[in-house]
């Protein structure tokens, strides 16, 4: 299981629409990891949060921290920031 892979499913889904709506069509958490998983990103779910949660902050530093930023696909559950509200 590979933090690179991680990295590079939320480069995927920022850049391939129709895969991010495949994933994201997918309700249960665990079957998404699963299809995650079978696409070739061969990464678990603390791994995904934890690249997400670097993305979140470097894009936080680059608004200058005063808003938080809506990233398209960055969020596994859905949410446009990771406070899981759904969007």
């Amino acid at each position: 299981m590979s933090q690179q892979a991680a990295k590079a499913f939320l480069e995927k889904m920022k850049t391939d629409q129709a895969f991010a709506d495949q994933v994201m069509a997918i309700d249960e958490m665990a079957e998404r990891l699963r299809f995650i998983n079978a696409e070739g990103f061969d990464c678990t779910m603390e791994e995904l949060s934890r690249e997400m949660e670097l993305t979140e902050q470097e894009l936080e530093a680059v608004a200058g921290g005063k808003a938080r930023p809506v990233v398209r696909g960055a969020s596994l559950c859905g949410c446009v920031w990771h406070g899981c509200s759904s969007s």
